[in-house]
């Protein structure tokens, strides 16, 4: 059924701004017709509608795509800040909440997170999964149970899923085994994990698989081909974590004597397929190889900030060749306007100067190159024959209101997301989403794997 939408505002690819009165059209779940409108035929004010078009009041985006998420982090929010520690002692809390964990409350938790995302205008998102077996590493009946349970509650949420199922095999970069709640990740080795992942197969068009290394603390070095090459073959993305913390550089040049970064070049995982996570703490020589692998680099400020592993060198990657992209990652906030927002921010305290990322440029990394990175090369555009995904935020907020529509970008929040469309479909109304009461069932989900 064709689709109309008149939006007050649209940001248009290629413009440096937002454009008023624009008219979007869509069939199939595909945008078939985007055409702004002469000063001569925009509608008068307080008229709803043009034609059968709905008007969305606002700035209205392209689908904001999450390429970083652990969805059962979410139920941290809140019970991980006080006191001392860094990644490593948050690690322990979070193993705590993995050991709770089954494929039913698996499904509960994340069905509530994603739809906390879609409330925050996120169309899409990129599940990095390593939950894969029971709590004792027996693996279920059907081995890629936690999986299925993560693309249910993605469609029942109502977005797009990318599950980068993770290979996790090792406890340190120096080989010791998995043990305790660490168990519940491993295959036993790269080929054992291979099989399973090749073995799931999404019956849903919202959900597609991808792959990735955890780190290189978790895959051994002669086994990280392995997984580059079930990638390579399958065309699906690979995402890894990378240098996230200084400590895990040091034990990979202590083992390895290289860093995580050229570890990963000499074994054939870098490109433009591959995205890294965190790259936070990079060598001037690594930025040369992510850069010039055109190796894309998920950033995500509010984690990196809360777990305190530090500031990434965010302009320079991008000026070597790697494409942005934003994730929530841990969920310690939902808010991909606040992680864009945030890549500009830590980019200044970091050289204590302003002006480093333009809006239009922000925008692109929580859009088309998060989508891109995540395997879905034909969303993140208000553009002819990309995917209907429309996220309108409100001009008239407290935060908004007075703000040029090109500035909102670096007011609004996602309290201020009002409307969602996902492949053409309402999803989220009135700020209020469709089919899942949000705040009941995060509470109820968290409580089950807290109490």
């Amino acid at each position: 059924m064709p689709l109309r939408w008149l939006a007050e505002y649209a940001w248009l690819p290629d413009h440096a701004e937002p454009t008023p009165d624009v008219l979007i059209e869509a069939d199939g779940g595909r945008i078939t017709a985007v055409t702004p409108l002469t000063a001569g035929s925009r509608p008068a004010a307080g008229v709803e509608v043009l034609g059968d078009a709905t008007r969305l009041p606002g700035l209205t985006l392209p689908g904001l795509a999450n390429a970083h998420s652990h969805a059962f982090h979410r139920a941290l929010r809140g019970r991980t800040h006080a006191g001392r520690g860094d990644f490593w002692t948050w690690r322990d809390t979070m193993y705590a909440v993995a050991t709770r964990l089954d494929p039913d409350s698996y499904l509960a938790l994340a069905r509530a997170a994603y739809a906390e995302m879609a409330l925050a205008g996120i169309t899409c998102v990129g599940e990095f999964h390593y939950l894969h077996h029971g709590r004792d590493g027996t693996p279920y009946d059907d081995p890629n149970a936690m999986s299925a349970a993560l693309v249910e509650a993605a469609a029942h949420a109502g977005i797009r899923l990318t599950l980068l199922d993770a290979c996790y095999l090792t406890a340190t970069v120096d080989g010791a085994p998995l043990a305790g709640p660490q168990r519940r990740f491993g295959d036993g080795d790269a080929l054992r994990w291979a099989e399973r992942v090749a073995a799931f197969r999404p019956e849903n068009e919202h959900a597609r698989v991808g792959t990735a290394i955890h780190s290189v603390r978790a895959v051994p070095a002669e086994q990280l081909a392995t997984v580059a090459n079930l990638a390579d073959r399958a065309g699906v993305p690979l995402h890894v974590h990378l240098s996230e913390q200084p400590a895990e550089n040091d034990a990979c040049r202590a083992v390895h004597g290289v860093t995580p970064t050229r570890l990963l070049a000499e074994h054939g995982v870098l490109g433009p397929h591959t995205t890294a996570v965190h790259a936070t703490h990079p060598t001037s020589a690594d930025v040369t190889l992510l850069g010039g692998s055109r190796t894309g680099i998920c950033l995500c400020p509010t984690t990196e900030r809360d777990l305190a592993d530090g500031i990434g060198p965010a302009r320079r990657l991008a000026e070597a060749g790697s494409p942005l992209s934003l994730g929530s990652d841990s969920h310690a906030v939902v808010d991909l306007f606040e992680e864009a927002r945030a890549v500009e921010l830590d980019e200044r305290l970091r050289t204590r100067r302003r002006g480093h990322f333009t809006a239009a440029e922000l925008l692109t990394a929580a859009t088309v190159a998060g989508h891109a990175a995540l395997g879905w090369g034909d969303a993140g555009r208000l553009a002819v024959g990309d995917r209907a995904d429309l996220v309108t935020v409100r001009l008239d907020s407290a935060r908004t209101a007075g703000v040029p529509p090109v500035g909102a970008f670096f007011a609004a929040t996602a309290a201020d997301v009002t409307t969602v469309v996902v492949d053409g479909r309402t999803v989220v109304a009135e700020g209020r989403h469709l089919t899942v009461d949000v705040p009941v069932e995060l509470r109820d989900a968290i409580a089950e794997v807290t109490s």
